[in-house]
Parts: C-alpha cells; structure tokens; sequence
C-alpha cells in the first residue's frame, strides 16, 4: 500500500514526552517533503510540522519549543518528539508526503498531501 506507517503513540501524562515514527516503504521520498498532521475529536486536521528532503522546517505556533521533527532519508521515515506534552495535544497524528522543490519551503497546509498512514493515537491526560 502506498501509505505511511506511524508509530509510537500512547498514553501519557501531562508534562510527558513520546517519539512518534513514520515510514514509506514503496519508493523513495527524496524528493518529497513530510509533515506531521493531527486531528482531535470532533476539529479540523491541523498540520503540526513538515521537514524537506534537506531538512528545512516548520512547526505550528501550538507546538514550536515542545516538539522537534526529524527524518532519516536512507530509511524513508521521519520522526516527531514530543515534550512537555498537553491535554490539548490530544489527537491522531498522520504522517503524509508532497512532492517539493528546492525553491519552496515546505507546507503545514494538507492540500496536495498524499500517502496518508492511519495515523497513531496520542492521549495526553492525568
């Protein structure tokens, strides 16, 4: 299936940390970007953090200082740690891909985003 796989999610409680794991096994994605997705119940998925081939990055207002993403080309995945956690972080994280372009920086938007993983569930509660 040409879609990510994600991992590492959980419970934990407030003030915690989790590393989730995304990988693509069906060809390479040097040339795309990743992002990093969630969606709470009952609210709009909102993009969280994407990084480029050549690791350029962007981080959501919600989350900059407290989560740092990450990716490892050689094995087609990327990586989202998470500290300091929230009640409000509470969500399905997805992993997706877009083509991208050494002239543009990546995009926390969803449009054009492809290769949706199931996503992994983080609850952030005491």
């Amino acid at each position: 299936q040409l879609q990510f796989v994600e991992s590492g999610g959980g419970l934990v409680q407030p003030g915690g940390s989790l590393r989730l794991s995304c990988a693509f096994s069906e060809f390479s994605l040097d040339h795309y970007y990743i992002g990093w997705f969630r969606q709470a119940p009952g609210k709009g998925r909102e993009g969280v953090s994407c990084i480029t081939s050549d690791k350029r990055i962007k981080y959501a207002d919600s989350v900059k200082g407290r989560f740092t993403i990450s990716r490892d080309n050689a094995k087609n995945a990327a990586y989202l740690q998470m500290n300091s956690l929230k009640p409000e972080d509470t969500a399905v994280y997805s992993c997706a891909a877009r083509p991208s372009s050494a002239l543009y920086d990546c995009s926390l938007e969803d449009n054009g985003m492809a290769h949706w993983g199931e996503g992994t569930q983080v609850t952030v509660s005491s």
